[in-house]
């Protein structure tokens, strides 16, 4: 029951943060639309837009960069409005050279976003300069919201299993007095008394951090695929992420780490108001 209770409660911790590292992909797919319209002059000619793209890209900031001229986006505009017809009656190309930035963390750091915006802003080329900057802040805040919650659920978890391990160990403690008072009658230290009992302790934690995985797995794959059905129906590529090796591993660590520390600061209260009479 102790490891049931244990592993329940370490899958919740691992659920938490399986979805926020989902959902960091998902943030990270609507990255790519979080782009910069740079809206150049009409006196700018593609040669010179050419050479502008350029120097935007040599930007460290910059992870794409895409210029649109103006024949390139009366074709698309033609293609795509459903005006053809008026397209083809006017005597000029009324659209600007457009080009698109792709900025690099757009999600993790928004005032270097919006001081990078700012200076293509007010660049002599840039005539009109576009982005949704509260689409990115509400976004960077609810990031943030996600992690710092996670962390707090996952603190709250953790304690839960250190109390829980605790309370086993201080019942099979209690049920052992005799032999424990008798250990000591003959000389036996408190760390040859704590060993088993932190073996206890340890075992407790990891079969709880196994048990743990496998609930996980089964939560994981009864979701996966209503997920991706779900993405596929919006043209999306979104894959559900698990836990990787390393991941898996720091499970199988921190959970019995959390058994014996448990254990052992029951062990060093309860050994010291332990005395034999």
């Amino acid at each position: 029951m102790t490891i049931t209770v244990l592993a329940i409660a370490i899958s919740l911790a691992s659920v938490f943060y399986i979805a926020v590292a989902n959902f960091q992909q998902l943030a990270g797919n609507l990255e790519a639309s979080n782009q910069i319209s740079l809206f150049l002059r009409d006196d700018v000619s593609d040669a010179s837009a050419k050479k502008f793209a350029e120097s935007i890209k040599l930007n460290p900031a910059i992870q794409e960069v895409k210029l649109i001229t103006k024949k390139q986006a009366l074709e698309e505009f033609r293609t795509y409005s459903g005006f053809g017809e008026a397209v083809n009656a006017l005597e000029q190309n009324p659209l600007p050279i457009v080009i698109q930035v792709l900025p690099k963390n757009t999600l993790e750091d928004g005032q270097a976003l919006e001081k990078l915006f700012n200076t293509f802003k007010q660049a002599t080329e840039v005539d009109f300069a576009q982005m949704d900057m509260q689409w990115v802040k509400r976004l960077q805040s609810f990031m943030e919201l996600a992690r710092r919650g996670c962390t707090v659920l996952t603190l709250l978890l953790g304690i839960a299993v250190l109390f829980v391990t605790g309370n086993t160990i201080r019942l099979e403690l209690h049920k052992r007095r005799e032999e424990v008072v008798i250990a000591k009658l003959v000389g036996a230290t408190n760390s040859f008394i704590q060993r088993p009992f932190l073996y206890t302790g340890f075992w407790i934690g990891f079969f709880a951090g196994v048990a743990a995985w496998f609930i996980v797995a089964v939560m994981m794959l009864i979701v996966k695929h209503p997920i991706e059905e779900l993405s596929g129906l919006y043209e999306g590529d979104f894959h559900l992420l698990f836990l990787s090796y390393s991941e898996t591993l720091a499970l199988l660590f921190i959970s019995p780490l959390l058994g014996v520390a448990g254990s052992w600061a029951v062990l060093s209260y309860q050994l010291q108001q332990l005395k034999p009479e």
